[in-house]
C-alpha cells in the first residue's frame, strides 16, 4: 500500500507546520493535512475564540505545498452530541505542561486519536516544539497499537532565534523582542555542556539565570528531563532535554533543546 503521511495542525501556518508538510512530502506517496482547533485541549481561562485562524490564508499556503487532501472537520464531527469518551495517557502528561493545563493532554490525545482513526495515515508528523506532546502522542501509539510511525521533527525558528509558533503573533513589539531570551538561554546552557558540564542542576540554573536578565520574562518552568519519561534528572547527565515555559503579558511561549542526544 502506499504511504500515506498526515500533518495535523491548529492552523494559523507557519513555516514550521510547513516543514512537517515537506517531509511527509518526502516520505509518502499522499499527504493529507487536518485544520481543526480543538476546543478540548483548552482550559476555561484559555479563550479558545482568540486563537488566530485564517482558514483561506492557511488553504492558499497549503496550494503551494502538493499536499492531497486538506480536512478541516468542524467541532460536530468530531464531538457529537452526547460525547463522553476519552483518550488519557497518565505518567506522561503529569509534568511541565500538566501541571499548568492539567486538561490540555487529555483533549490533545483524544483529538489525535480520533483524527488518526479516520485518516488511517502510516505515518503522522509533529514538531519538537511540543516536545511533551510528541512523547505522549508516541506513548498513545504503542500503547494503543495504532499502525503508525510517529516522526518528530526539528523546530523551526525565526532569524533571531525565537520558535515559530502561532501564538508569537499575541506578542507585543516590546515582548517579540523578549521572546528571544528562550533560545539564548537553551543555546547557552546547550554550550555549556559542550564544554564539559554535566551537573543536572547547573543546566538548569544556566538557564534560569539567562531567563531572569529579561525583565518582561515570568518563568513558569525549567526543566531537565529524561527524553523518553520526561523524569526530572539529578546530578551527571549524558543525555536530556531542557523545557522551559515563560510569559511575556499574557502570552505564554515553550521552547527546549535536546542535549548529548
Amino acid at each position: 500500500m502506499d504511504p500515506v503521511g498526515f500533518v495535523p495542525t491548529m492552523g494559523y501556518l507557519h513555516e514550521g507546520h510547513l516543514s512537517l508538510v515537506r517531509k511527509a512530502r518526502r516520505d509518502c506517496d499522499s499527504v493529507v493535512v487536518s485544520i481543526f482547533v480543538n476546543p478540548t485541549q483548552f482550559a476555561h481561562n484559555e479563550d479558545i475564540n482568540t486563537y488566530p485562524q485564517d482558514i483561506a490564508r492557511d488553504l492558499e499556503i497549503l496550494e503551494t505545498q502538493d499536499v492531497d487532501f486538506v480536512w478541516i472537520p468542524k467541532a460536530g464531527d468530531m464531538y457529537p452530541p452526547g460525547f463522553q469518551s476519552w483518550v488519557s495517557v497518565d505518567e506522561l502528561t503529569l509534568p511541565l505542561e500538566g501541571i499548568f493545563r492539567p486538561e490540555h493532554f487529555r483533549g490533545v490525545t483524544t483529538v489525535v486519536a480520533k483524527l488518526f482513526n479516520c485518516v488511517r495515515p502510516n505515518y503522522a508528523y509533529f514538531g519538537q516544539k511540543d516536545y511533551q506532546q510528541a512523547v505522549v502522542i508516541q506513548r498513545m501509539v504503542i500503547d494503543l497499537n495504532f499502525p503508525i510511525e510517529v516522526v518528530v521533527c526539528p523546530i523551526i525558528r525565526e532569524e533571531d532565534g525565537l520558535a515559530m509558533s502561532s501564538r508569537n503573533v499575541y506578542l507585543k513589539p516590546e515582548q517579540r523582542k523578549a521572546a528571544t531570551v528562550l533560545n539564548r538561554s537553551l543555546v547557552k546552557a546547550s554550550q555549556v555542556f559542550e564544554f564539559g558540564e554535566r551537573d543536572a542542576d547547573t543546566l538548569r540554573t544556566v538557564v534560569k539565570e539567562t531567563i531572569l536578565e529579561e525583565p518582561l520574562a515570568q518563568l513558569q518552568y525549567i526543566s531537565c528531563a529524561n527524553l523518553e519519561t520526561l523524569e526530572e534528572l539529578d546530578g551527571m547527565v549524558e543525555r536530556c532535554v531542557l523545557l522551559i515555559a515563560v510569559l511575556f503579558g499574557k502570552t505564554r511561549l515553550i521552547d527546549n533543546v535536546l542535549i548529548g542526544d
